[in-house]
């Protein structure tokens, strides 16, 4: 089986890669921007799995993300059974305050980077029954508990959860299934940035276990569902 994770160096993405690349079955192609701790990934998995995992480095606010995109896929020349758009840029900071660089910036790697990812997939580099998972936020979901200072953050996840929606029933004649998991709070660097001094119940490790299985099976069951995943929020 091929899999494709973004943001695969650090919390839940470190997590997944470590599931998928115990069975030497999976081929693991990960796209990051940091370069050290991906390397120290590689080892980590030859040495526990005798699996090679392969990474390719790209920095999903780089003025040329779509060349990129479509190099790295080229490169790698494999059709995907499983695809985990996983990284994310939090920008946390009061709305009165905020940029138009914040609200590029998050944007850019939480709703572009997945868009043009998933295009490619689609186009190009999709198995049969592929599933595309898109990881979103309860931030982003109409309803939930909202927090101050992550207005651009939950936007931008809100966007990604509707372009699941609108994904699963343009490709629905594909064979390809897209779901959007909207993550309530994992103990990690970015809740640690969003809510500092809080303690969440669920560690990235669970969290990555539950999206782990779910990528592997729900695709039969779940199409263009925006999926709570939550005990807390935070």
């Amino acid at each position: 089986m091929n899999i494709l994770i973004t943001g695969g160096s650090r919390g839940i993405g470190r997590e997944l890669v470590l599931l998928f690349a115990a069975n030497t079955n999976n081929k693991v192609v990960v796209f990051s921007r940091n370069q050290e701790k991906m390397k120290e990934l590689e080892q980590e998995c030859l040495e526990k799995f005798n699996n090679l995992i392969v990474s390719e480095y790209i920095d999903f606010l780089t003025n040329n993300l779509e060349d990129e995109i479509e190099k790295a896929l080229k490169k790698i020349n494999t059709s995907f059974n499983v695809v985990i758009n996983n990284a994310g840029q939090l920008i946390n900071g009061p709305f009165l305050q905020t940029e138009v660089k914040d609200i590029e910036e998050s944007f850019k790697v939480n709703f572009t980077a997945p868009y043009l990812i998933n295009k490619n997939i689609a186009a190009k580099y999709a198995a049969t029954n592929c599933h595309i998972v898109n990881i979103g936020s309860m931030g982003g979901v109409q309803g939930s508990v909202k927090f101050p200072g992550l207005s651009v953050y939950s936007a931008s996840k809100a966007a990604l959860a509707n372009l699941t929606e609108c994904l699963a029933e343009e490709l629905k004649e594909t064979g390809i299934k897209v779901n959007c998991l909207a993550l309530g709070s994992a103990q990690t660097e970015m809740l640690h940035e969003a809510f500092p001094g809080y303690e969440s119940p669920v560690s990235a490790k669970d969290m990555a276990q539950f999206i782990y299985q779910f990528s592997l099976t729900c695709n039969k069951l779940f199409n263009g569902k925006i999926i709570p995943v939550a005990i807390t929020t935070p």
